[in-house]
């Protein structure tokens, strides 16, 4: 067995979501959201080659040497699939692994609002939005997604990942999945592809630029259902960041285009739980109804809270209304509450 097969089987039995490895301080890992150093006995030699290890090309070998950063997926001997991007720090080699689940799990069994995931994953067209920090499980919840389509509709989905984390096996729906640097140089080049390749649905593994954004929310209109994931913590924050990466003189009709394809923003952290014993999900969900594309239009996403609070019957709530919720089922504590809410004052318990 690698080395490096070894330090990730190990990971993974202790519940590590994330590996870092460095050569000159060794390895650490992310237990339920805090970093934890592993003992071992590596030196930095043996540390340098577990990270060369996992380059499996020399043209890859020859960008790293040259100061390039890689992105990366890679599969132990045992099936255990990560997502990986070394680079490099004070001019040693360095590592860090998101390991990914080995298998998807079932839309049906998440500790998820479940109707309104299912809702939004059966609609016809328009653009749904999956948003959190790194390493708020938006992959899993995609995955989730993706996967109930395919055991229940004959659709045509394409993904687009940098690079492919979950591998699917076809069920009722045909999968194509295209990496970057691998399959297409860049997002917008599959999204410009896509609209030729008659997909229904389209996944997007980030949504990070002008060009990008700008291909999903036009391939939404066409009458694909598109799928897309930002770095952003929360619904109204999601819909500016995505306004304001158009100029100026653009931002009244993307506002407008936008309002006409959005179905819905889900916005996650994973949290710590009260019993010590993994991390649950806390969400907010943002249902694209007439009342939030009038916002939208009306550039007044700062409304968009109340929106939410009043929205409930359709599958809408705030961030800070599952926090409560959360706090009141036992499955954290109000001091995990106060440091994940954006306005802890406003927090009721």
């Amino acid at each position: 067995m690698k080395k490096i097969d070894a330090v990730i089987n190990f990971a993974k039995d202790n519940d590590c979501s994330d590996i870092h490895i460095t050569v000159e301080t060794g390895i650490c890992g992310r237990r339920y959201g805090t970093l934890h150093r592993f003992e071992n006995n590596y030196t930095q030699q043996t540390i340098e080659e577990i990270i060369l290890s996992m380059i499996l090309n020399e043209e890859d070998m020859e960008l790293y040497k040259n100061g390039k950063d890689l992105d990366f997926a890679y599969e132990t001997e045992n099936n255990i699939r990560c997502r990986v991007n070394l680079y490099h720090q004070k001019e040693n080699h360095t590592a860090c692994l998101r390991i990914m689940g080995s298998s998807i799990p079932k839309l049906e069994d998440m500790v998820m609002p479940q109707k309104t995931l299912i809702s939004l994953a059966e609609q016809p067209r328009g653009l749904v939005l999956v948003t959190g920090p790194t390493g708020s499980g938006k992959s899993t919840t995609l995955a989730a997604m993706i996967d109930y389509i395919n055991r229940n509709h004959a659709d045509h989905i394409l993904t687009v990942e940098d690079p492919i984390e979950f591998v699917y096996t076809e069920c009722k729906s045909l999968i194509h999945q295209r990496e970057i640097g691998t399959d297409v140089d860049s997002f917008a080049d599959a999204l410009r592809s896509a609209l030729r390749e008659d997909p229904d649905i389209i996944l997007l593994g980030e949504m990070r630029d002008y060009e990008t954004i700008s291909s999903a929310i036009t391939a939404a209109e066409t009458g694909h259902l598109v799928f897309g994931t930002l770095h952003t913590i929360s619904a109204a924050e999601s819909i500016s960041r995505i306004i304001d990466v158009f100029p100026p003189h653009s931002q009244s009709q993307i506002r407008t285009q936008l309002a006409s394809v959005l179905r819905g923003v889900i916005s996650q952290q994973l949290l710590p739980k009260a019993d010590g014993k993994g991390r649950i999900a806390a969400t907010e969900i943002l249902i694209g109804n007439d009342a939030v594309a009038n916002l939208i239009r009306q550039d007044k996403t700062y409304q968009m809270e109340s929106t939410m609070q009043a929205g409930q019957s359709i599958g809408m709530h705030t961030l800070n209304m599952d926090l409560v919720r959360l706090v009141k089922e036992g499955m954290i504590t109000q001091e995990t509450a106060m440091k994940c809410s954006s306005s802890p004052a406003s927090l009721r318990f």
